[in-house]
C-alpha cells in the first residue's frame, strides 16, 4: 500500500498543536468598540434589532468605558443620538452637543488605557439623514415638475472641517471620518493641521452601500429620505474601494478602513495587500443582527460563531475591528 507523504493532519493532531501553528492570532487589543450616546437618557436604552446594545446615558458611558479599559480592548467609537435635527447638522459642531460632551467624558474615564475615537459624519446630526449638505435642483419633465436632491460635497467639507475642530478640543485622539465625500481626509488634515491639532485620522474609505445597515439605523434614530449610493460605493465594485483607499492615504490617512466587513473580505485582502498604512474593517449591525439571530434560535454555537466571524476579517487581513462584540471577545480571549 502506497501511504501519502505529504500529512497535514499532523499539524491539526492536538489544540496545543493547533495553537502553536496557527496563523493568525485574536487579541484584545486589536478591538475597537462601537457606542451610541443618547442626548438626555437617564439610564441605557435597549436597541431592539441589536440585542445586547444601548444607547447609553452619560453615566452608563462612563461605566462601559471603564469595563472595555479592564477588558484590554483597543479603542470605543463613540456615535452621538441628538434630541434635536436640522438641514445642516447643527448639533454637530456645538461643543455641548451630545457627542462632543460624551468624548470629553469618555476621555476622562478612560485616560491612557485605551483610545477614543468620534465618528465624523453629519447623518446623526441632520433631519434629512443624509452624510452632507443637501443641494436641492428642481427640473422638469413634461408637465411634471421634478425635485432632485443631492449631497453637496464642497460644503459638506466645510461642515467637516469644522466638525474635526470640534471633535479634536473634546480630546477625540481619533477621527473616523464616515461620510464618504470626495477630499474629505485632505480637507480635515489641512484643518487639524491649521488649527494645531495633530489629531489622527481614520478614513472610511471603502464604505459600501450596504443592506446591512439597517439596524444601525435604528440605533442613531436615522431620519434618512431616500437612500445614499450616490456617494457610497456600489456593492458591485471590487476596484473601485481600493482605488479610494489609496486615495486617502495620499491625502494623509493614518488609518483606513473597509466597511462592512463579512460581505467585503476580497476588497479588505485588496486593501491590506496594497497599503502602507494600518487597515481596519467594520462588522456592521448587520453581521452583528444576523448572527445573533441564528444563534437566539439554536441554529448555530454563539461563541465559536463570533469569534470564527472576527477572526475571518483578520484573516483577510484587518489589522484592528470594530465589533459590537469587543468586550465579550476579549474577557473571552482572557479566560483561556
Amino acid at each position: 500500500m502506497t501511504y501519502p507523504t505529504d500529512r497535514p493532519r499532523r499539524l491539526r493532531s492536538s489544540a496545543a498543536m493547533r495553537r502553536l501553528v496557527a496563523e493568525t492570532r485574536l487579541d484584545a487589543s486589536d478591538l475597537v468598540l462601537p457606542m451610541f450616546v443618547r442626548e438626555g437618557a437617564t439610564e441605557p436604552n435597549p436597541i431592539l434589532s441589536m440585542p445586547g446594545v444601548v444607547q447609553h446615558s452619560l453615566d452608563s458611558l462612563r461605566r462601559a468605558i471603564s469595563e472595555a479599559a479592564e477588558a484590554g480592548i483597543g479603542g470605543v467609537m463613540l456615535f452621538g443620538v441628538p434630541l434635536e435635527k436640522d438641514a445642516v447638522g447643527s448639533g454637530a459642531t456645538d461643543e455641548n452637543g451630545i457627542l462632543n460632551v460624551a468624548t470629553r467624558a469618555a476621555v476622562a474615564e478612560a485616560g491612557d488605557s485605551l483610545i477614543v475615537q468620534t465618528d465624523l459624519c453629519l447623518d446623526e446630526f441632520t433631519d434629512h439623514g443624509h452624510c452632507g449638505v443637501l443641494r436641492v435642483s428642481a427640473g422638469s419633465a413634461g408637465s411634471i415638475t421634478e425635485t432632485t436632491v443631492e449631497v453637496d460635497n464642497d460644503a459638506t467639507l466645510l461642515r467637516y472641517r469644522d466638525m474635526a475642530i470640534v471633535q479634536a478640543e473634546a480630546g477625540s485622539q481619533l477621527l473616523g471620518l464616515s461620510g464618504m465625500m470626495d477630499g474629505q481626509v485632505a480637507a480635515v488634515r489641512e484643518a487639524l493641521d491649521a488649527a494645531g491639532h495633530d489629531t489622527a485620522i481614520l478614513a472610511y474609505s471603502a464604505k459600501y452601500a450596504s443592506a446591512f445597515y439597517g439596524p444601525f439605523r435604528d440605533a442613531v434614530q436615522s431620519s434618512l429620505v431616500g437612500d445614499r449610493r450616490g456617494y457610497q460605493l456600489d456593492p458591485a465594485n471590487r476596484r473601485e474601494g481600493l482605488r479610494e483607499a489609496l486615495t486617502d492615504i495620499a491625502e494623509g490617512a493614518d488609518i483606513v478602513m473597509v466597511k462592512p466587513a463579512s460581505g467585503y473580505l476580497d476588497v479588505l485582502s485588496d486593501v491590506a495587500a496594497a497599503s502602507s498604512v494600518p487597515v481596519w474593517a467594520y462588522q456592521v449591525s448587520g453581521e452583528y443582527a444576523m448572527l445573533e439571530a441564528a444563534a437566539a434560535n439554536g441554529w448555530i454555537d454563539r461563541g465559536r460563531a463570533i469569534e470564527e466571524s472576527v477572526l475571518s476579517i483578520r484573516r483577510a487581513g484587518a489589522d484592528a475591528v470594530l465589533t459590537y462584540w469587543a468586550v465579550e471577545l476579549a474577557l473571552s480571549l482572557r479566560r483561556r
